[in-house]
């Protein structure tokens, strides 16, 4: 995939740089592999705003990817590579022998026509899943799981991918794209190869209202709220807040380290946040 840029017909056009899609599948989606998707607009069951920001863009079909790849032992031909709206990455169109369909995410270097199996002892190549302990050292992975039998969990966007760094004890190393490295039972299952459309983060939306397409509202800073708003807002003219970067609420923000999942702090070896020697 490349990426395509337009003349500038019009402002929104000037800066806008896409990807360019031209070689995925252009009819709709399997039907019986879709199903409806409700719009939330970032409310929760009493109908509150818990993620601002959010509301709007344009109705949405759920494809349902295949994460656990739980078909074993049964090879599968791609037939196609599709878009899909609800992720960065492109999705696969897998039929197996048996003629049942299933998508899955599809890796870099995975073509139509090409064969992709799960199992415990399979070959080392693009599209293929088996679990961590069988896979050699140095291998780059995606859609890893974090509990057996759970389905990928961890790195499925666009251009993401692990590399197995060595197994201890029953787990696997996994360095992560942030630069931590992270400890999962060996096995876990994960998928040979990076997550296709690497270039997604290369593009340019160019204008306010493809943003809005997207279902992302306008972010609005604190310092022009009112203080009533924000603790940010206030003053004459214009200034800069007075004080440490905070939330709406009050929480420390810009920089402030906020995780505080205790429970599985022990399977980090090394954190993102650790210095470079």
């Amino acid at each position: 995939m490349a990426l395509k840029t337009y003349n500038p017909t019009s402002p929104g056009r000037r800066q806008l740089v896409l990807v360019d899609r031209s070689k995925l599948w252009k009819g709709k989606p399997v039907k019986k592999l879709t199903e409806g998707k409700t719009e939330k607009a970032g409310r929760n069951n009493y109908g509150r705003i818990t993620a601002r920001r959010r509301g709007g863009g344009h109705k949405q079909t759920y494809r349902i990817i295949d994460f656990k790849r739980g078909k074993r032992d049964v090879a599968g031909t791609v037939e196609r590579i599709e878009y899909d709206p609800n992720r960065t990455s492109f999705i696969a169109l897998i039929r197996y022998e048996d003629g049942e369909l299933a998508y899955i995410l599809a890796p870099q270097r995975l073509a139509i026509g090409d064969n992709v199996v799960a199992g415990d002892q399979v070959d080392v190549k693009p599209g293929n899943a088996m679990p961590l302990a069988n896979m050699p050292i140095g291998t780059i992975v995606h859609n890893i799981e974090m509990k057996p039998g759970k389905g990928g969990q961890m790195a499925r966007a666009a251009g993401c991918y692990a590399q197995l760094a060595g197994r201890d004890s029953g787990y696997a190393l996994l360095k992560l794209n942030s630069g931590e490295t992270r400890m999962v039972p060996s096995e876990c299952v994960a998928t040979v190869g990076a997550v296709s459309n690497p270039i997604n983060s290369n593009t340019n939306v160019g204008k306010a209202g493809r943003k809005r397409w997207m279902g992302k509202r306008p972010s609005v800073r604190g310092v022009v709220m009112n203080p009533i708003d924000h603790p940010h807002g206030g003053g004459e003219g214009r200034t800069s807040g007075g004080r440490h970067p905070v939330t709406p609420w009050g929480k420390p923000t810009k920089g402030k380290r906020t995780r505080s999942n205790v429970r599985t702090n022990k399977f980090i070896v090394r954190s993102r946040h650790s210095k470079k020697k």
